[in-house]
Parts: structure tokens; C-alpha cells; sequence
């Protein structure tokens, strides 16, 4: 398992037509408990206008420095692998945040990438600026948005570049729906845009053959309307986060805090779940001091395989405990987590 938590990749518009053009920026910044994300992403793409991109920039560089954000932060740049206008002032942007804030950010996201080639010049371009700055060699990351046909066909490809030499860098897979419908001419009939299952779920694959981490793509439905009042529609959200956590995807994106809150709670073990694989590890551990292969626990077989899903569980609350340890404090009971932080998890 990845040693790093992403249950929520969080965009918020770097910059905004208001009397405070950095007001969800600082609103991301500054979010506790269940409503801060693991991965603040502010957006100087899609999510800020063209004529704001320059002081979305500037946004990011003065608030950085000066707020303390729990978890990890990567912004959003331009890019795009048919463009060499919009991957120049990707080059620009990156060489800023990393001059004026590499200290602050754990790496930048870039978007609209093609096939292995653009991600190995993007590889190239982040590596030129670390050292330009100064920066220790893999400090910043890359994490890359896959939402063009061109990734797609060489999404396996692309994931083993975090084998290769100056491929370390390579963090995450994200989904990116809207635009890979778009170029793939894909339609919505009434019914919304189709969900993409097989690309998730090579997503995920690809994500763990080379120790990636793997974030579905955004719900931008986020209001509905019932009885003629709109409201919230976190069912909808709840539903896409929950197909998300079933094939192993890392995390979800977030457009809203209270998308957040319900992705870092569905990515997070229920305290049911965590007593339950605790106590189904430690009474298989107990068998495996008998020479035991295999073991009937609770009316279920046992083995290497099933025995690895619980591991699952409880790698992950020790993971989230290391970033967040006052949301595991809140949400189990104080000595099943102490359980599950001292719990021998190899098979063997």
C-alpha cells in the first residue's frame, strides 16, 4: 500500500470574480475535521477564468506562506498535449509556484496530457525547474489527469514510467470525465454522462501494478430538486464515491466541502469495519501459531487472499492516523485503534 492518504482530492479556483478573489482558495486552506481535504488542488485550469489565471497565481504564491494546511497541497496548472501555447504557460506557472512556494506544495497536477512521451516531457520540465530552484531532486511531484483518448491508450504505459529513472516523481492517477467524453464524442441522453467503469477500474489496476495512487473523477451534479425545493444531492455523490472505494480507488475528487466530508468518511473504515478485521486478524494470527494454512472464522474461510483485505482496513486507518490522527481519535473507540496500530499484519 501507498504510504500517503488521498481519500479527497479537493479543487478549489484559485482565483474568483468577488470582492475576495481568493475566498475559496482560503476556504479550502483553512477547513478542519472532515471537511479539510487530504489534497487541497488549487485550480489555476478549468476552474479559474482566463483573465484571472495571473492573479489566481498570485493567490496561491501569497497564501500559501502565509496559512498552515494539515494536508498536502498541489495545485493545478495549463497543459495540454496539442497545444504548445497553453503547455508554455504551463512551464511558466510551475516555474513560479515552485520558485516563490516549492517549499510549500508537495508537487503540481497537470492536465490533458497525451501519451507516454507528453507525460515524459512534463517528467522533464517539472525536474528542470526543481533544479533551477534549487529544490531536493524529487521533491515536487507530478500527478497527471488522464482524460484524453491519447492517455487512455497508453494509460498502462504511462504508470510504469514511476519505475523508470526520473519517473519517481510520477504520485497519482486522476480521472478527468467531462473532457475524455468530450473528445471521445460521447453524449448525455437525458440520463447524464456515462460513468466510465472499465476506465476506473483499469484506473485503479495500473495504479497498483506501480505503486500510483488512483482518484475517481468529479460529481458535478450537486444540486437536485424534489418537491420544488433544490437541495444538496448527496446521495448521488455518496453513490459514486461508495463504486469508487469498492474497486480499490484511492480517493475521490471534491468540488465542495461537503463533498469532502462524505468522501473522507466513505474512505475512511467504519468503526464496525475496523473492529471487525481487528479481531478477524487477531484470531487468525492466533491459528497461524498452530501451523494453520487456512481457518474458519465466523462462518467464513480464511486464507492468504481473504486475509490481505482485512490487512487493507487496517492499513488504512494507520495511514489516515499519520496525517489525521484527531479525525481516528473522533471516529474509533480508543482501544480498538490502539488494537489496530499494534496488530502484526504479515501473512507469514
Amino acid at each position: 500500500m501507498i504510504n500517503r492518504t488521498c481519500r479527497t482530492f479537493q479543487t478549489a479556483p484559485a482565483a474568483v470574480p468577488k470582492d475576495d478573489t481568493a475566498k475559496y482558495l482560503r476556504s479550502g486552506l483553512t477547513a478542519e475535521g472532515f471537511q479539510a481535504p487530504d489534497w487541497l488542488v488549487p485550480d489555476l485550469e478549468d476552474g479559474t477564468a482566463p483573465d484571472m489565471k495571473a492573479e489566481g497565481l498570485e493567490n496561491v504564491c501569497e497564501l500559501l506562506p502565509a496559512l498552515e494546511f494539515p494536508g498536502e497541497i498541489w495545485p493545478r496548472v495549463q497543459w495540454s498535449y496539442d497545444d504548445e501555447t497553453v503547455r508554455a504557460r504551463g512551464r511558466e506557472e510551475i516555474d513560479t509556484l515552485v520558485q516563490d512556494v516549492g517549499d510549500e506544495i508537495d508537487g503540481v497536477v497537470v492536465p490533458k496530457v497525451g501519451r507516454r512521451e507528453d507525460v515524459e516531457r512534463v517528467l522533464e520540465a517539472v525536474a528542470g525547474v526543481e533544479a533551477d530552484h534549487g529544490h531536493p531532486e524529487g521533491s515536487i511531484g507530478l500527478s497527471i489527469i488522464v482524460e484524453t483518448a491519447r492517455a487512455r491508450s497508453d494509460l498502462r504505459e504511462i504508470a510504469r514510467l514511476r519505475a523508470d529513472a526520473g519517473g519517481e516523481r510520477l504520485t497519482a492517477l486522476v480521472f478527468g470525465p467531462v473532457d475524455y467524453t468530450a473528445e471521445l464524442g460521447g453524449r448525455d441522453l437525458g440520463d447524464g454522462r456515462p460513468r466510465w467503469d472499465g476506465l476506473l477500474e483499469a484506473l485503479s489496476n495500473e495504479a497498483s501494478a506501480e505503486e500510483l495512487l488512483a482518484i475517481g473523477g468529479p460529481f458535478d451534479d450537486l444540486f437536485e430538486e424534489r418537491a420544488g425545493v433544490t437541495v444538496y444531492n448527496a446521495n448521488g455523490y455518496a453513490d459514486q464515491v461508495e463504486r469508487e472505494a469498492r474497486i480499490g480507488l484511492d480517493g475521490s475528487w471534491s468540488l465542495y466541502p461537503k463533498q469532502t466530508i462524505q468522501a473522507n468518511r466513505i474512505h475512511t473504515p467504519t468503526p464496525a469495519e475496523l473492529e471487525r478485521d481487528v479481531d478477524k486478524i487477531e484470531r487468525f494470527n492466533a491459528a497461524k501459531v498452530e501451523g494453520t494454512g487456512a481457518v474458519t472464522i465466523d462462518g467464513q474461510m480464511v486464507d492468504e487472499a481473504t486475509f490481505k483485505n482485512f490487512r487493507n482496513t487496517v492499513e488504512t486507518v494507520r495511514a489516515i492516523h499519520r496525517t489525521r490522527p484527531e479525525q481516528t481519535d473522533e471516529l474509533y473507540d480508543e482501544g480498538v485503534l490502539e488494537r489496530a496500530l499494534e496488530l502484526e499484519l504479515s501473512y507469514r
